[in-house]
């Protein structure tokens, strides 16, 4: 585990070039039609925090995972026809979402690990597919490539300014909601989560914690070090979480407001997630690392841990199942080792329809974000009542 601080550090003013507070309401405003503001929900009873940590539910948020935030509001200020990314699955699923809704061709860049239900989720919703071999970094250096030589636009999954301003909605509603957190604990994986919290809670006297996988600690190791330290390919359960080094926007952002940062094992990770599902909570692996960030942090106060998706396997295969099987053309390009699948956009009629710009902070949510928890839910959780 690698540790910064251990008391709320003040945020300086942001540097020029990065995004500041403002930017994050502005993403607010922008891309309140094309969300849902989450609830907070009660965390597990059998935790000895009970009332005192909160869920932050973002697996509720259209397109299953807070991933949507930035997505829109990117794709809302870039103004673009044509679009790239590189996505280990839930940013490739925000952006093929909002892009089918506003009409726009989407190339989605995945690397060799990810996970096949949301590959199938992202061709479903009319993007085409571009498979690499090795990890992230290899998977972000093809989609710059192929932005390039297309004139398309390059919307990273985190190292951007309107996908941090988006992201740091979710510090914005949280801290709304729950004014008196003490500490916020929030997944990292290319930082943008993290990084958009920051700026959220810039003026705050709140803590915020990340929390990464074991296997991939890249920001603990490049705070320690001083700099951006790149990582090996991680086969993390959280594979929304296999970033092998910090941004260019989100390291500094990060550097100079996080209060700590925290590990987590694969171990830790699955019984959270275990944990959420007994509770109610839909969450993927992913989704569950900031509770166990919080579980190991063992505080006994006033915290919200983020639910960052939901998107399991069994959720995906519900939500995306195609009415009629779909055609489907497969090249593969020798020269560069990539295989692209475009697929028909089959997906349900429902991922098209934005929410309204008053959608509650309840379950009142649409169908789409708010999917039945897996077998293994035994319980409804409750949401907070401020």
């Amino acid at each position: 585990m690698s540790t910064t601080t251990t008391g709320h550090r003040p945020a300086p003013p942001p540097a020029p070039g990065l995004p500041g507070p403002a930017d994050v309401a502005t993403a607010a405003a922008r891309i309140a039609p094309y969300i849902v503001r989450t609830p907070l929900l009660l965390g597990p009873a059998s935790t000895d925090r009970g009332p005192h940590l909160l869920l932050k539910a973002e697996h509720r948020q259209l397109g299953g995972s807070f991933k949507t935030r930035g997505a829109a509001n990117a794709v809302l200020g870039l103004h673009a026809d044509r679009l790239v990314t590189g996505s280990s699955g839930n940013h490739g699923i925000a952006l093929a979402r909002i892009a089918r809704t506003l009409g726009l061709r989407l190339t989605v860049v995945v690397a060799a690990g990810a996970a096949p239900a949301k590959v199938a989720a992202i061709r479903a919703l009319g993007a085409e597919t571009v498979r690499v071999g090795g990890g992230v970094a290899e998977r972000e250096e093809r989609a710059e490539a192929l932005a390039e030589s297309t004139g398309a636009a390059f919307v990273p999954s985190s190292d951007h300014c309107l996908v941090v301003a988006g992201q740091g909605t979710v510090g914005t509603e949280l801290l709304t909601d729950a004014p008196h957190t003490q500490t916020v604990y929030v997944p990292v994986g290319g930082g943008g989560l993290l990084a958009g919290v920051c700026l959220a809670a810039a003026s705050h006297p709140v803590r915020v914690v990340g929390v990464e996988p074991a296997l991939t600690p890249r920001y603990a190791r490049s705070l320690a070090a001083g700099h951006p330290v790149r990582l090996p390919p991680s086969s993390s359960v959280a594979d929304g979480l296999r970033g092998q080094r910090p941004g260019h926007l989100t390291y500094p952002i990060i550097r100079d407001r996080v209060d700590d940062l925290i590990a987590v094992g694969e171990a830790e990770i699955l019984a959270a997630a275990d944990l959420l599902h007994r509770h109610g909570v839909d969450a993927e692996p992913s989704g569950a690392v900031a509770l166990a960030g919080a579980l190991r942090a063992g505080r006994r106060e006033h915290a919200v841990a983020v639910v960052s998706g939901g998107n399991t396997t069994a959720r995906l295969h519900t939500q995306h199942r195609p009415a009629t099987a779909p055609t489907s053309a497969t090249t593969t390009a020798a020269a560069t080792g990539t295989t692209t699948t475009t697929a028909t956009a089959t997906a349900p009629a429902t991922a098209t329809a934005p929410a309204t710009a008053t959608a509650p902070a309840t379950a009142t949510a649409p169908a789409t974000a708010t999917a039945p928890a897996t077998a293994t839910a035994t319980a409804t959780a409750k949401e907070h009542t401020p």
